[in-house]
């Protein structure tokens, strides 16, 4: 067998080398090269020998774009409503779905749950980390159904793909992927260059077969995904699992999808029998006060094509140390300080001598600006020790020379607040909709003083 040809790459600058070294020569970084196959000589002497051929038999070839059939293919649901949502609609055949999430969030539980509820689709849960009797063990305390689970323990890719192709399945699933590893290369499992050779091989498996192939991955401290980064441009749709893994609520998160909506939203609920889907995710992420309390607002958010309803909490203390705190947990830390700024310029009010702490009920992140006027009404609310009324919701984008934005959908918002029983909203100026909602009051603002004109 001829030599395969391998090469050294530098995590940090990307220089190659030809031998391994302690220190990159180009960025002078220590411990920062990885191995990576140049062209390994016995795959270049295969495909020369197969005329291009397949994993699923076809010779490849070029075509023209009126040559190509563009008949749509159904999506295949995966039987759990929230993970369909979170994929577009179902699953798309070729498809590769990357899951990340800290340990013990419920990667593995919402694969195995998946592939029992496929139906008549073939499955093949492929486990590097759990022996056969671990997995049937978690599959028996779920209560599924054992009839469609096809178990696989192995960790080379290329046994996997020889099982796989003579298995033949629909949905294929591969748990985790910092436990493949290539023969081809003698670097450790979970290792940047067998990660991506490992992901590059099962990604053009699953295209050339139609196979839908999920991917769990492990993620770093940071809360990305471990591995390399070209490792989310390699797959076709990017999960994240948020939430604390000792609590009952999971939130996944699609941040890439080419199948469907970006920053679409699936909740579910951690129970004895796995993770169950919550049909109406805003009753969680409201806290329902008996009597109104300073310090809450009610905003509406959108997640994806789902309008939510989030309760912002802040509290305003006088600060006893040299330098007033800025703590926000599910909004943007440095949002808080311009926000604080404009409130003093525009609405005259100052919290440079006071403590700030805002937090999002229910462990939510969120990314867009239409929380701005809830967070400052929240903190405002609570500096004067005023309570806003129960049935008001608030959003919004304030900017820095106190006007008030508009944010896209703004009348989907208003109409999920009244199902709800909200009866009072405070909203920019040009959201105001074109028909009145029923049973609801709207109050609209163009600038920041005009909003706290509503609630003097």
């Amino acid at each position: 067998m001829a030599k395969i040809k391998t090469q050294y790459i530098c995590k940090n600058c990307g220089a190659i080398h030809n031998k391994w070294n302690g220190q990159c020569n180009d960025c002078q970084a220590w411990n920062t090269l990885e191995e990576s196959v140049v062209q390994p000589s016995s795959t270049a002497t295969a495909v020369k020998s197969s005329r291009f051929q397949s994993y699923s038999g076809d010779v490849s070839q070029i075509k023209s774009i009126s040559e190509i059939d563009l008949k749509q293919i159904p999506r295949a649901s995966t039987g759990i409503s929230e993970l369909d949502r979170v994929l577009g609609g179902g699953l798309v055949q070729g498809s590769v779905t990357l899951i990340g999430g800290d340990p013990g969030i419920g990667k593995s539980t919402i694969l195995i749950q998946t592939m029992a509820s496929l139906g008549k689709l073939r499955s093949l849960y492929v486990t590097g980390e759990e022996s056969l009797q671990q997995v049937s063990m978690r599959a028996k305390r779920l209560q599924l159904n054992p009839d469609p689970l096809r178990l696989l323990t192995e960790t080379c890719v290329e046994r996997i793909i020889e099982h796989a192709s003579l298995e033949k399945p629909d949905v294929m699933v591969i748990d985790s992927i910092q436990t493949i590893h290539t023969e081809e290369l003698t670097s450790a499992p979970g290792s940047v260059s067998q990660v991506r050779e490992a992901t590059a091989r099962l990604t053009r498996f699953a295209k050339q077969t139609n196979t839908s192939l999920f991917i769990a991955g492990h993620v770093t401290k940071e809360g990305t995904l471990a591995g390399p980064r070209v490792l989310e441009h390699m797959v076709d749709t990017v999960l994240y699992f948020e939430g604390d893994p000792g609590g009952r609520y999971r939130i996944l998160r699609a941040v890439k999808n080419r199948f469907g909506a970006v920053n679409e939203l699936g909740v579910f609920a951690m129970t004895e029998r796995g993770l169950i889907g919550v049909s109406n995710p805003s009753a969680i992420f409201l806290s329902r006060h008996e009597t109104p309390v300073p310090g809450s607002v009610i905003m509406v958010t959108r997640e994806g094509t789902r309008p939510l309803l989030v309760e912002v909490q802040a509290l305003v203390d006088e600060s006893h140390g040299s330098q007033s705190r800025r703590v926000v947990l599910g909004l943007e830390q440095n949002r808080i300080a311009m926000l604080l700024a404009v409130l003093h310029r525009h609405g005259g009010i100052s919290m440079f001598d006071q403590d700030v702490f805002i937090n999002v009920v229910g462990g939510m992140k969120i990314t867009e600006t239409a929380a701005d006027l809830p967070l400052v009404l929240a903190a405002l609310s609570s500096f004067r020790n005023r309570p806003h009324p129960a049935d008001l919701i608030v959003f919004g984008e304030i900017g820095l020379a106190g006007e008030i934005r508009p944010v896209p959908n703004g009348e989907e918002r208003l109409k999920e607040a009244a199902k709800h029983g909200f009866k009072r909203a405070i909203i920019p100026k040009s959201n105001q909709p074109q028909r009145a909602i029923k049973g609801m009051k709207i109050l609209t603002a163009q600038r920041l003083e005009d909003a706290l004109e509503y609630l003097d």
